[in-house]
């Protein structure tokens, strides 16, 4: 028997074992590990940041409903309102509008309201999940902290449908995400394929919506996610687009690292002004960061939010400032500034934050998703069923609405996937991280990280 063969059926017989692990519950065994990861004595230091495996559990869980309910909520609004007159307050409850192609994302009526699934019927996949479940499934499958440009092209054109051979004749793919997806079916690689000569989408919004996950797998140290995550966002992005992701994984790595002790608000104003750091102060994205805050400084009022919003418009898109030329509501920069509106007056409070998300405009299903999965994080799975009183939330996860060639991991029910089964092969994803890259310990019998 062939060497690649023995490697494929060890490979499957892991595989295998490792699934019916995951069904597991993983407090029967705190000895919940990797059977392809080493992992070595550790000594801990006294300035180590010590994080229970376990309850980080709940916050992917987290991570992941928070994430979802955001970002169908805010795609019953997405691509509504782009220019006055905008959405308020007082049309949340209210019927939804036709986009600006003239159609409603539902294809009745929609009241603009949270977005909610029970369990029974599956969470879908969407263009501000799906590739993030793809990269997480990537460095699982290749036992790696740091993907390359190969195996991020192998990952792409093997789970993502062309135009062509969709079954639906949609891949969801838009933008830059979809010029990057032709390039590396021409054979170019990442970072090659965010080159403005080789694609002219470079600063749309893309990356900002596929990559946070890369902070939740680097807990604490937001350098090893920005180390993580560089090549998946230039997969898509360059520049201002680039640094804004990285703005957004860094908040992500962050929020382990953020003060427990701190209401929920004030973690977020401590998270965010960690991570300004990372834009250049010369960028037009640094510039709406500063602006944005200081018109929130300004006019603290949880109702000011929609006069932030009309002088977002009218600095920004209407007359250009800071250096930011706005071309389409699919900027990385409109859609930047419009998050910040929803994190600001949105006060860690996840229910606002969202609602002011979907309400202010441009790409709505991108800003409250990436707050939604920040938020859902910090506060977790158990807590965000309690903020909609419902304990009948789906758990589900249907990755073949949009994607393909995923093991069903749940063949009894519908969907591919469960938040839990997700949330835990990511805890051996950490692992890795923490030993590979951080150089710190895992410590299995007590279930605990050692983070340098």
């Amino acid at each position: 028997m062939e060497k690649n063969t023995i490697s494929i059926i060890l490979k499957c017989f892991l595989s295998f074992i490792m699934i019916s692990l995951f069904n597991c519950d993983l407090k029967e065994s705190s000895l919940f590990s990797d059977p392809e990861l080493e992992y070595p004595s550790y000594t801990p230091s006294k300035t180590d940041v010590v994080i229970s495996r376990e309850k980080y559990i709940d916050k992917l869980q987290g991570f992941w409903l928070g994430q979802s309910i955001a970002n169908w909520t805010g795609l019953i609004t997405e691509m509504d309102k782009i220019k006055p007159p905008f959405y308020t307050d007082e049309n949340w409850g209210k019927s939804d509008q036709k986009n600006i192609w003239g159609y409603y994302v539902s294809p009745k009526d929609t009241i603009i309201d949270f977005y909610l699934v029970k369990k029974g019927k599956p969470w879908g996949a969407d263009d501000d999940t799906d590739i993030e479940y793809m990269y997480q499934h990537l460095l699982d499958k290749n036992n790696t902290s740091i993907l390359t440009p190969t195996q991020i092209r192998e990952g792409w054109l093997n789970h993502i449908y062309s135009n062509e051979t969709a079954p639906s004749g949609e891949n969801y793919l838009w933008v830059s995400n979809e010029t990057a997806y032709y390039l590396m079916m021409n054979g170019l690689l990442p970072p090659e394929t965010s080159e403005p000569k080789r694609n002219s989408n470079y600063s749309m919004i893309d990356a900002q919506l596929t990559t946070e996950i890369f902070g939740v797998l680097s807990p604490v140290r937001s350098d090893i996610a920005i180390k993580m995550s560089h090549l998946p966002i230039r997969v898509t992005a360059k520049d201002n687009s680039e640094w804004v992701s990285k703005f957004y994984v860094s908040m992500h790595s962050l929020a382990s690292k953020v003060d427990s002790r701190l209401n929920t608000k004030d973690q977020i104003r401590w998270i965010a002004e960690e991570a300004r750091e990372i834009l250049p102060n010369n960028s037009y994205s640094a510039k709406m960061y500063d602006f944005i805050k200081k018109s929130y400084i300004n006019n603290p009022d949880k109702n000011n939010w929609e006069k932030t919003r009309d002088q977002v418009y009218e600095r920004y898109q209407l007359n250009s400032n800071d250096g930011y030329d706005y071309k389409n509501p699919f900027d990385s920069g409109i859609n930047f500034a419009a998050s910040l509106i929803s994190l600001f007056y949105g006060g860690g409070n996840f229910k606002r934050t969202i609602q002011i998300g979907a309400l202010t405009g441009w790409d709505s299903d991108n800003p409250t998703a990436t707050w939604g999965g920040l938020l859902g994080f910090i506060l977790g799975k158990k807590k965000i069923s309690q903020i909609f009183k419902n304990k009948n939330l789906s758990d589900d996860y249907w990755i073949h609405r949009t994607r393909k060639n995923f093991i069903d991991r749940t063949p009894n029910i519908d969907g591919e996937d469960t938040f839990e089964l997700m949330a835990k092969r990511a805890i051996l994803i950490i692992d890795r991280v923490i030993i590979e890259e951080m150089r710190g310990g895992v410590d299995l019998e007590k279930n605990l990280w050692y983070i340098p």
